[in-house]
């Protein structure tokens, strides 16, 4: 008896065939092998909402491999993701197999597991079940909501603000987040307040400990109690040189407990804050740890594992095998008193988690970091240690942290008007769980730094001893608004308010800057014009689908359909027809110069006419509302107003001559930087890149006729591109080399440098393996210290 399994990666693939024995033969989808077409009508709304699928060019090949290896085969085990678009694409496959007639007199059975191990692959295709059509359409109604709001509100936004734009359920919603805090910050008012910190100490002692004033004039003082500097410096001076005794000491102990293991949100906070990862590069790094990779085994043999459990989950919950191993491996390693009593037991905090499900953890908690230091390329073994250390410090005893409080009284003080200090400071008693890991947190405003109680140490006091009062200094702060998002913060924010699912979070945020949306600027995201534009127009004529609580509500209809508590025709039918009714009703009602302008508060400088605010191709700019007859316009924003100061600088003429029609090129400042720009303008348009792009002569083999050229990304990462972007689009990490693969024939290899490998000659044609090694780690690690050396002599020698 033969078997198909059918996966959707080929690095799964690979992985999975080496756990089952003769008999079974694993293929990969490649992802989706069906999807809607890109157009108007692929969702039938008149005809029960009907999907139109069809296969993509892309996935024709590997649908004729897919038929292929099952034409053989007596059983077909669907072995994808344990999710629902898993399950989605287990369907997809079976209903191309079956159209094709091709499952006539086979098994069909799908297979789940969370982890690429041999004993759950084995176990899962022991245990394997019939198709969950419940979780199958609620992906299905998932993808026909997405389908129907961008297919008929994106094409709304090309007509009333810009064409290229789009709309969607989680991003404008994501969007709304981002601009609503940017209006809190161009609101915000500073409010000024004043504390006051005395510096102390034991009689005859040299270590100082501050002390906060925390009462004066015999009342507690809270954060805006000391509002100006003429107060600050009144309690000042009262205070100065003065003697201070201890009125009293405060001991207490507080118990802290370990986060939860990993969940699909909380790592990509996590590696956001400590790792400084994009939700992106998260999951891509966690695919690959989850995938499999070629590690050596206790006996020292090469083996390829999947070395962490699925990374798409909500849930907080570890099988008890995992947990009785991580509590054996916590006693042996650091002792029975880092154990507690019984296991650790975590309630997920997200709306509808799949608590059958399990957290994100290592497969093997034995298999520690330091032992695939040598085998795991720098990022993996970072997001491998981290997923580690959190899931091993979950199930390790509280730590205990000694918290002391002296209250000082300033001894000439007017009796009738009592002014004290407070010291506070802290020490772990016990580490426990932070031993191994303590959660990272996010950026906090200044004021609430300020505010912090220090951790710092207290030295032993007794009540009614006297201390030495070494100085006393008044500190002027100001409110801040409140702090941008981050990945990390945007993440969370999205997550407590329950839109969205685990797999949705990193895609999301890619698309908002795809689009031009927001930007990303020292990990923090700003809205760019057009975003503000969007989000404006959205939350005025469609408030309720950007609304917080109608997106998480409908994340909750779709968790119902997954459970089989709801029907997706009859949800998608209460959606459509009022949002239709409101497209059709604002494509009427709206137009494009009340959205993109904005009237303001002050006259044009040539006419005296109001100005008002449009949105351009480069974003907002001023404008006088007496156009055309007068057309003066001014840069908004003081970012605009820096880069026309820069377009408006005389251009420099350069030694190149335009190649069209032989006039010297000038070197201009652009959007996006200097390019050459022919001085024979308007006549002749010809602009060229200052920095010409190197050509590898490399043959691109996808049109036959370009060639690979050396390019840099806006993110300033080098990559090759065809010369004959945009008709073709092929494009490559890795410089092309002119030398024809020795094993498939292939016209050329890549030169690929890593850390692990060093430098290599590898073939990228598909199914081809081959690769070389030209230098090895050491060598190139050798050869780039000396080109630093270099770099650093010449350095010095200027």
């Amino acid at each position: 008896m033969s078997a198909v399994v059918i996966v959707e990666s080929p690095a799964k693939a690979k992985t999975i065939n080496k756990f089952l024995g003769r008999g079974y033969k694993v293929v990969a989808t490649y992802g989706h092998i069906r999807d809607l077409p890109s157009k108007n009508g692929s969702v039938d709304v008149d005809n029960g909402f009907a999907m139109r699928y069809v296969v993509p060019k892309t996935s024709s090949k590997h649908v004729e491999a897919l038929t292929a290896a099952v034409k053989g085969a007596d059983e077909v085990l669907l072995a994808t993701d344990p999710d629902r678009e898993g399950e989605a694409i287990s369907w997809h496959v079976h209903e191309v197999l079956e159209k094709k007639k091709l499952l006539k007199d086979k098994t069909v059975k799908r297979v789940v597991f969370h982890e690429i191990t041999k004993k759950a692959i084995q176990d899962a295709v022991a245990n394997a079940r019939d198709m969950d059509m419940d979780m199958v359409n609620a992906q299905q109604a998932r993808r026909a909501l997405d389908y129907l709001v961008g297919f008929n509100l994106s094409p709304l936004l090309w007509k009333k603000v810009r064409r290229g734009l789009s709309a969607g359920r989680v991003q404008s919603v994501a969007l709304r987040l981002v601009c609503e805090r940017e209006e809190e910050i161009t609101a915000f008012k500073p409010q000024e307040y004043w504390s006051i910190t005395a510096s102390v100490a034991k009689e005859g002692q040299q270590r100082t400990f501050d002390a906060r004033l925390a009462v004066a004039d015999g009342k507690k003082l809270d954060k805006f109690s000391i509002a100006d500097e003429k107060r600050a410096k009144s309690l000042t001076a009262a205070i100065a040189d003065k003697p201070l005794t201890v009125t009293s000491i405060e001991k207490k102990q507080t118990k802290r407990k370990p986060a939860p293991p990993f969940i699909t949100s909380t790592l990509q906070q996590e590696a956001s804050r400590k790792l400084g990862f994009s939700a992106k590069k998260t999951m891509t790094v966690a695919q690959k740890l989850y995938e499999g990779l070629e590690i050596r085994n206790a006996e020292g043999k090469k083996e390829v594992v999947g070395l962490i459990s699925y990374m798409r989950t909500d849930s907080v919950n570890l099988a008890n095998e995992a947990i009785d191993a991580i509590r054996g491996l916590v006693g042996e390693r650091y002792g029975n008193e880092y154990l507690p009593k019984s296991p650790r037991k975590f309630k997920s905090s997200a709306k509808n988690a799949q608590e059958a499900h399990e957290a994100i953890r290592p497969t093997d908690v034995a298999r520690l970091p330091e032992m695939l230091a040598d085998v795991l390329e720098r990022d993996l073994l970072r997001l491998y240690e981290l997923i580690w250390k959190r899931t091993v410090a979950c199930q390790m005893s509280e730590a205990k942290i000694d918290q002391v409080a002296a209250q000082i009284s300033v001894d000439s003080a007017d009796p009738n008007a009592p002014l004290r200090l407070r010291a506070t400071g802290s020490s772990v008693a016990f580490p426990g769980f932070m031993k191994v890991y303590m959660e990272g947190k996010d950026e906090v405003s200044a004021q609430d730094k300020d505010d912090d109680d220090s951790e710092t140490m207290l030295p032993a006091m007794d009540e009614g001893e006297t201390l030495q009062n070494l100085g006393v200094e008044p500190k002027q702060h100001f409110t801040e608004p409140p702090p941008r998002y981050t990945e990390a913060t945007l993440v969370r924010a999205l997550e407590s308010f329950g839109i969205g699912r685990p797999s949705t979070y990193a895609p999301t945020m890619s698309t908002l800057q795809d689009r031009g949306y927001v930007k990303l600027e020292k990990r923090k995201f700003y809205p760019e014009d057009v975003g503000m534009v969007v989000n404006k127009y959205l939350t005025q004529h469609f408030s309720k689908y950007v609304d917080y609580n109608f997106t998480a509500n409908l994340e909750d209809d779709l968790d119902a359909v997954s459970r089989g508590e709801r029907e997706w025709t009859p949800l998608m039918e209460s959606f459509w027809k009022p949002f239709i009714e409101q497209i059709e009703e604002k494509e009427k009602t709206t137009s494009k110069a009340e959205v993109t302008s904005e009237e303001l508060d002050e006259n044009c400088p040539e006419c005296g006419k109001p100005l008002s605010l449009k949105l351009g191709r480069y974003g907002r700019f001023k404008a006088c509302t007496g156009y055309p007859e007068c057309k003066y316009t001014a840069p908004f924003g003081k970012e605009a107003e820096e880069k026309a100061a820069q377009q408006s600088e005389e251009p420099e003429l350069s030694d190149e001559k335009c190649e069209k029609c032989g006039k010297p090129m000038l070197i201009k400042t652009g959007r996006y930087g200097k390019y050459l720009a022919c001085s024979g303008y308007p006549d002749c348009k010809n602009n060229q890149p200052l920095n010409k792009p190197r050509d590898t002569g490399v043959k691109c083999p996808e049109c036959g006729k370009g060639t690979f050229l050396e390019k840099k990304s806006r993110r300033g990462k080098v990559f090759y591109s065809c010369s004959g972007y945009p008709k073709c689009k092929k494009a490559l990490w890795d410089e092309p080399l002119e030398q024809p693969c020795p094993k498939c024939g292939a016209p050329f290899v890549t030169v690929k440098t890593t850390k692990k490998r060093g430098v290599e000659h590898v073939c990228v044609a598909e199914g081809c393996d081959w690769r070389e090694t030209v230098m090895g780690p050491g060598e190139l690690e050798a050869q780039q210290e000396a080109q630093q050396q270099e770099s650093s002599d010449g350095d010095k020698a200027a």
